[in-house]
């Protein structure tokens, strides 16, 4: 079975991250977790509202650096703006096996979101790693040179213990 793309719901995400960067004013309550590791680079977005007051975190670490650094708020939507606009995405299904890590030549992001916008009935939550390709076929192919190898999705929508799509 091939894997599964998750093209529709990053575009989605990535409409909702802008969103929330540039109007937040729309969402009573966030709690967002994002960890893009892309090209030896480490871009990380810790932010959350609860009970009308706003903490957040922007930061990072550069190709080949022991150091952590803070990034600008908009250097950190950037980088993840970038990976959520790549062409095709594929998300794992479950926590990685022992020793198995994944390859560096493709950037990958772990989302933990959950979101209430004003109005809205309910909370909504998100928790998934993608990991990120120019186009279909290159993610498809990966996904086949792999072998099994990583726990990629097949079927969607995922729901396990741990990770899953919009609840």
């Amino acid at each position: 079975m091939p894997a599964a793309l998750y093209s529709d719901l990053t575009a989605d995400l990535r409409s909702l991250l802008t969103e929330l960067a540039q109007t937040p004013e729309r969402f009573q309550s966030w709690d967002a977790h994002v960890e893009l590791a892309a090209a030896g680079g480490l871009v990380v977005l810790q932010t959350k509202r609860a009970k009308g007051v706003v903490d957040s975190l922007f930061w990072g670490r550069p190709p080949k650096a022991a150091e952590n650094r803070q990034l600008p708020e908009a250097a950190a939507y950037a980088a993840i703006d970038r990976f959520l606009g790549l062409g095709a995405h594929l998300g794992l299904a479950d926590a990685l096996p022992p020793g198995v890590t994944l390859d560096e030549d493709f950037p990958h992001c772990a989302v933990r979101l959950t979101y209430r916008k004003k109005g809205a009935a309910k909370s909504r939550s998100l928790s998934m790693i993608f990991i990120g390709f120019n186009a279909a076929d290159d993610a498809q192919d990966y996904a086949e040179r792999l072998g099994g190898e990583l726990p990629l999705v097949e079927a969607r929508p995922l729901m396990s213990e741990k990770l899953h799509e919009w609840t």
